[in-house]
């Protein structure tokens, strides 16, 4: 299938590694032109000449951190002089730190909230006049398997991913008409450096080996494995694609059958 991203313009958040760099290169082995963002200059650097080196697409990167209270700001200022323009948001922020519902202080709610929540819609209606104006846009936004199901000691994520769902779905209805698709793709396990951070604070705070936390969670996965990166970026950039012009407004699991409700 011709997805139709070649030469489109992309911009990646949070792509210096894992499941965004994943997203990234997937957009541009279909031809496209990404803007890669993060932390980390050295890594996303490398992951921009690897992206150049293959030949297909086309990479730029820039260094930006969703903490800070300028990043919607240097993003827009970024979009516009490497990419010189949009056609794909990618919203992808990370995860917040492990910890129960008990454990949640208001500073590390709000601190979070403003990082996973308040860029990511400032950032996207910022960018929606070039869309709408042109007639094309894929919004997508990276959210986690726990907007079904909570996951344990990961209170924090299951609270702000949880608050992206009813957002994207207004979204998604208010600009249908111009040609601007808003899904959200919702990873399961999927094997990254996060998933090992993770299964390393689950394994501390139960008192076992990374090694049984992980035997017990492919256990519960009916596809009796973790996922690759590489299967949850083939996904996205399907619902980045032109041909994915009439899907909107929805969710999709990439969890290998993991979660349990309909």
């Amino acid at each position: 299938m011709d997805l139709g991203l070649a030469g489109k313009r992309a911009l990646v958040l949070a792509s210096s590694r894992g499941l965004g760099l994943g997203i990234a290169k997937a957009l541009a082995d279909e031809g496209a032109h990404v803007l890669l963002c993060g932390r980390s200059g050295d890594k996303l650097k490398a992951n921009a000449e690897a992206i150049n080196a293959a030949g297909k697409g086309k990479a730029d990167w820039v260094e930006a951190d969703l903490a800070d209270a300028h990043f919607v700001d240097a993003m827009l200022k970024a979009v516009h002089e490497k990419l010189g323009g949009i056609d794909i948001l990618v919203n992808n922020t990370g995860g917040p730190t492990p910890g129960m519902a008990e454990e949640m202080d208001a500073e590390k709610l709000y601190n979070f909230f403003q990082s996973m929540v308040v860029r990511v819609i400032t950032l996207t209606n910022a960018l929606l006049p070039l869309m709408k104006t042109q007639g094309f846009g894929r919004i997508l936004t990276v959210a986690s398997s726990g907007v079904f199901e909570p996951i344990p000691n990961l209170a924090l994520s299951n609270t702000l991913r949880g608050a992206l769902v009813g957002w994207n779905k207004t979204l998604a209805t208010e600009v249908a008409s111009y040609g601007v698709t808003s899904n959200m793709i919702l990873p399961g396990r999927i094997h990254t450096d996060r998933i090992d951070e993770l299964d390393g604070a689950n394994a501390k705070r139960q008192g076992k080996s990374i090694e049984e936390i992980r035997a017990a969670s492919v256990k519960s996965i009916p596809a009796g494995r973790l996922g690759k990166v590489e299967e949850f970026a083939a996904a996205a950039a399907f619902l980045c694609s032109v041909p994915a012009s009439y899907v909107t407004g929805t969710m999709l699991r990439v969890d290998g059958g993991a979660s349990k409700s309909i």
